[in-house]
C-alpha cells in the first residue's frame, strides 16, 4: 500500500550558456517549451503539484513558472538558496521539512546534485525501463518520478521507488 506521496525530480530547462553570473542564466526559448511540456505532462499523468521547493537561480524559477502554469497546480513554493549549490544532503534537508500534508513535492535543481539525488533515493523496486532510462543521464528538462512511503522527514536513501523517468530533449 503507498501513501499517495510522490516526489518529482526536475532538472532545469535548457538555459542560456551566458549571462553577467551563473545564477542569472534564464531559458532559452526552447528551454520554456520543455518546461510547459514537462508539466503539461504531469498534468495529464496527475501529478499535480502540491508544494515546490526550487532553486532561485533565474533558469530554474522559470522551469518551475512554465511548469506550474502548464500543470495548473497552485502549489506553494519555497525558492531555497541552498538547493542552488547543495551537495545531496543539502537537497534532502530541503525535502525533509515539506509539510507532511504535501502529497506532490516537485523539486527543480541543477545537475551533478538532481541525478545523484535521484540516484541515492531510488530504492531498486521500480520500474526498470524508467531506471534504465534514468542511467543514460539526466539531461536539461528530464524528471524522475517517486513514489515514496515514508514521511517527508524520513526521506533518506533508498526510501523512494522509481515509477516514470522523462528524459528532456538534451
Amino acid at each position: 500500500m503507498t501513501s499517495g506521496r510522490r516526489l518529482v525530480l526536475v532538472r532545469h530547462a535548457k538555459a542560456e550558456p551566458f549571462a553577467a553570473t551563473d545564477q542569472a542564466r534564464d531559458l532559452t526559448d526552447r528551454g520554456r517549451r520543455e518546461a510547459e511540456a514537462a508539466g503539461a505532462y504531469l498534468r495529464e499523468s496527475s501529478v499535480v503539484a502540491e508544494h515546490a521547493v526550487v532553486s532561485p537561480a533565474v533558469r530554474a524559477r522559470a522551469t518551475w513558472e512554465a511548469m506550474e502554469k502548464a500543470m495548473v497546480s497552485g502549489a506553494e513554493v519555497v525558492y531555497d538558496d541552498s538547493v542552488y549549490s547543495g551537495s545531496t544532503d543539502v537537497a534532502l534537508e530541503a525535502l525533509r521539512i515539506v509539510p507532511e500534508g504535501a502529497g506532490v513535492v516537485v523539486f527543480v535543481g541543477h545537475q551533478p546534485t538532481i541525478g545523484y539525488l535521484a540516484h541515492l533515493l531510488d530504492d531498486g523496486d521500480g520500474d526498470p525501463d524508467a531506471l534504465h532510462a534514468m542511467l543514460h543521464g539526466f539531461p536539461a528538462a528530464s524528471m524522475a518520478i517517486f513514489e515514496v512511503d515514508v514521511t517527508w522527514e524520513e526521506l533518506g536513501p533508498e526510501s523512494a521507488r522509481l515509477v516514470d523517468f522523462r528524459p528532456g530533449p538534451g
